[in-house]
């Protein structure tokens, strides 16, 4: 049997081409292969179908069948627009923070006058420039030999913006911090080091739960599993929260903040948290969706709280 499948586009409700080449157990991915033979302009990362003009993007390994469709039944497609892979978007967004940080940290003269370089820096501008190069350091470490992603690409728009938000605020903080005014945090070493202890603290922990993420995802699949705490006491935090990664990522700023006391950097640490929250409370909503047996104990992001 051969399925002659319709495909409208969500927006407008035009049809936009008609597939006759299907058989009722094609995928979607099958779908998307067959639709840019048609309109090649439309690469299979670039589509997106549905049942329903607002409905949900359906999943490449669904079946035509699985889902109720019919010869002469019709799907609504949506373009999700240029596309870039995640590690380019990952590689642009945590290499130009690091760089530009270094700028402000190697380069004062050019930013602040030559008079203002010759001055002094307390040493905790040393210790932050370390602190903020070793996080985006490991940024870049992770998405090159960490991360595995359940999407190939995201839309090109979102490069920049991200791009703006990371690099903007790398600007901002690292004027502050590198500043010839700066002063160092009130309560001295106390505050630096305790500052640096969660920091260096919370940059281990985050990537013992990116280590144990990529552990539950096969190479080159979409796996998806509940991830429970390990042998490894960073992993414990799992049992608690959904995302711990947002925890700890959200602890290293706050503890960068506390050592700095600089308030664009706690500005930034604000701004992040905002953000992961969101993240976070998407995923945990994935999560009880997806797993009928998902620990019902867990919150989002803060152990007990949020």
């Amino acid at each position: 049997m051969v399925y002659e499948i319709r495909v409208t586009d969500a927006r407008s409700s035009n049809v936009l081409a008609t597939i006759a080449t299907l058989s009722p157990t094609a995928t979607i991915a099958d779908v998307k292969r067959a639709f840019e033979r048609i309109r090649s302009k439309y690469y299979p990362d670039r589509q997106s179908f549905r049942t329903e003009p607002r409905g949900k993007s359906l999943k490449d390994d669904q079946t035509l069948e699985s889902l109720g469709m019919r010869s002469g039944g019709e799907l609504f497609f949506k373009d999700l627009g240029p596309q870039v892979g995640w590690t380019t978007v990952f590689l642009t967004e945590y290499a130009g923070p690091l760089a530009i940080y270094l700028g402000f940290y190697t380069r004062p003269a050019i930013i602040y006058g030559v008079e203002a370089a010759l001055q002094p820096k307390p040493f905790v501008v040393d210790i932050a420039a370390a602190c903020w190069t070793f996080h985006y350091a490991k940024r870049l470490f992770e998405t090159v030999f960490v991360h595995r992603f359940s999407h190939a690409t995201m839309p090109i728009f979102n490069i920049i913006k991200n791009s703006m938000y990371y690099w903007g605020f790398a600007a901002f903080v690292a004027y502050f911090v590198n500043h010839p005014l700066y002063t160092p945090p009130a309560y001295g070493d106390l505050q630096i080091y305790g500052g640096l202890a969660a920091f260096v603290f919370a940059e281990l922990g985050n990537l013992s739960i990116h280590l144990a993420l990529r552990n539950l995802r096969p190479a080159g699949s979409k796996v998806r599993k509940i991830p429970y705490p390990s042998a490894n006491p960073f992993t414990w935090l799992f049992g608690v929260v959904s995302c711990p990664n947002y925890t700890y990522e959200t602890l290293a700023w706050v503890g960068f903040t506390v050592m700095t006391q600089c308030l664009p950097a706690g500005l930034f640490t604000l701004a992040g948290f905002y953000q992961m929250t969101v993240w976070a409370f998407g995923k945990h909503r994935n999560y009880r969706k997806d797993f009928k047996d998902y620990p019902r104990g867990r919150k989002p992001i803060l152990p007990f709280l949020l």
